[in-house]
């Protein structure tokens, strides 16, 4: 087992963090003045979002420079200050890697305009097809996935118009990120997370077949080429720095999951972030919401569970809304995030938990389209628009979806804590009930219930070495064991607002003393039980 499946894992999304200046941006040194909550929380490891130079059309997933920091973030200095005073801690960082695609900002989409440079073909650029655009592909953001060039040619984007999609068939390709990927490690990085990381390789630029959404998917869906180009990064580049690599893997199934893992030489991926969970109270497309169902979900992770040997384990991220107002109830906030907790650190694999999601951050509480910055959310609403969906419509898609309820600003106290100017994206206004300052000091909240999890979690192999097998899964209930060697617990998880009956004859001790005595047969709504069993 790897020193990374031990430990628990942070996301920060750095622009909404802490911001250390008074500019409204989160910030690096931000970051480094909260080490000491992170250390306290009991994480190990903490995932950053992209602190790269960036115009900030996609918030830093448009990157112009590989190799310096974003000045809004701070200072190179400043990046070296934060890994170093994070390994004091016991806190190893992991970066973003975007290699589908970069910014239009990027010097090399920049010479790329010109037909003669050598970066011409770093991207795809291509004449149209009389008036027609060079083929039929449709964008992730909505819409087309080309755009026009000044020069008349067109350039592909799979995403955003500002983020050209790199050409992985160049030679040099390789070889420029072979550079980025070691000035990183070198700098004491200890791996990366990698977006969109299975659509890098484009086999054609042929027409896509005719489907309702991204249409073009089959001809740059896990390619060869895309397995062969994460094989060769593992093998030359990470490997040699014992650094570790987590995909984020678009429309992946677990045969598919288990491919991008591999093993030996063919191995490519440490753990993924699988998507299927996340699509179980959707139509065809995240925007399209259907009421969730708490057996569907869990039948999906215990798939996951059961198929794949190691789990990256997550419920929300800065693309994803808040786990607590998708899966859990307002009324039963305390309950439900708790209960979402126990089962993110209780499932094998590596938990992520998102900045916030430790104290039940809620998605937003916004009133008008314009209090929205994310580019996504913007383009739907216009595209949704120009399909003539009804306004009310339309409201409930960016409320209920839209990215920016994981982006608000992080709530440390009553009056935000955020930062001592005006924040760059509003704060929700339940910041005066949930913040950091307030659950510290009781020992019921949500936060103090993570830490307890957290460090039973480090106490106990069982949860990271032991064996999942799923007991019960009906009428809104997600029962399942782990289990080693020396020592079984059985999870009880009530994922409804309803009080549940379960029967069971088992004795044992319940790790987590808050709970009721294991004689109990009623579970009240969203509670959660850990209770160690006989072992066999």
């Amino acid at each position: 087992m790897q020193a990374f499946q031990k430990g628990v894992f942070y996301q920060i999304y750095p622009r909404s963090f802490n911001d250390s200046n008074g500019d409204g941006i989160g910030d690096i040194p931000g970051i480094i003045q909260k080490l000491d909550y992170l250390a306290s929380l009991g994480v190990n490891y903490v995932w950053l979002s992209p602190v790269y130079a960036s115009p900030n059309v996609d918030y830093g997933y448009d990157i112009s420079d590989y190799l310096s920091i974003n000045p809004e973030y701070g200072t190179m200095a400043d990046m070296e200050k934060l890994i170093k005073e994070g390994k004091k801690r016991g806190i190893y960082f992991i970066m973003d890697l975007v290699m589908n695609h970069t910014s239009s900002e990027h010097a090399w989409f920049k010479a790329s305009l010109d037909p003669d440079s050598p970066y011409r073909d770093y991207y795809y650029h291509r004449p149209g097809r009389g008036k027609k655009l060079p083929n039929n592909w449709t964008s992730f953001f909505g819409g087309k996935a080309w755009s026009q060039n000044p020069d008349g040619t067109y350039y592909l984007h799979l995403f955003a118009p500002n983020q050209p999609d790199l050409n992985w068939d160049h030679p040099n390709m390789y070889e420029e990120f072979k550079k980025i990927i070691r000035f990183w490690l070198d700098k004491g990085i200890k791996g990366f997370r990698c977006d969109v990381v299975n659509v890098m390789s484009k086999k054609t630029l042929v027409d896509g077949r005719p489907r309702l959404i991204l249409k073009g998917l089959e001809h740059y869906h896990s390619t060869p080429k895309n397995h062969e180009i994460l094989r060769r990064i593992r093998k030359e580049i990470i490997e040699p720095y014992g650094a570790f690599l987590v995909g984020e893997t678009v429309m992946v199934d677990t045969k598919l999951a288990n491919d991008l893992l591999g093993e030996g030489d063919s191995k490519e991926l440490d753990m993924l972030f699988s998507f299927e969970h996340m699509d179980a109270d959707q139509f065809l497309v995240k925007w399209f919401k259907r009421s969730f169902k708490p057996n569907k979900f869990s039948k999906i992770l215990t798939k996951w569970q059961q198929s794949i040997p190691w789990n990256a384990i997550y419920l929300e991220n800065h693309d994803q809304p808040r786990s607590v107002s998708r899966y859990g109830s307002n009324h039963y906030h305390k309950e439900s995030a708790k209960m979402l907790s126990t089962l993110l650190l209780t499932l094998k694999g590596s938990p992520f938990i998102y900045q916030g999601q430790e104290i039940g951050m809620m998605n937003v509480d916004y009133k008008s389209i314009d209090d929205y910055k994310d580019v996504e959310t913007k383009n739907i609403w216009a595209l949704s628009k120009k399909l003539l969906f009804p306004r009310f419509y339309r409201w409930r898609m960016i409320k209920n979806v839209s990215r920016d309820n994981a982006r608000s600003p992080m709530q440390w106290d009553a009056k935000g804590g955020f930062s001592t100017g005006t924040p760059w994206l509003r704060i929700n206004h339940n910041q005066k009930k949930i913040n950091v300052e307030t659950q510290t000091e009781d020992g019921n909240s949500i936060l103090s219930y993570y830490k307890r999890l957290i460090k039973i979690r480090n106490q106990y192999d069982v949860f990271v070495e032991g064996v999942f097998k799923p007991v019960y899964q009906r009428r809104g209930l997600f029962v399942y064991t782990r289990e080693t060697q020396n020592m079984k617990v059985l999870i009880i998880l009530n994922m409804t607002s309803k009080y549940k009956k379960y029967s069971y004859n088992l004795d044992g001790e319940i790790l987590l003393r808050n709970y009721p005595p294991i004689e109990m047969k009623r579970l009240r709504p969203y509670e959660a039980l850990i209770i160690e069993v006989p072992h066999d």
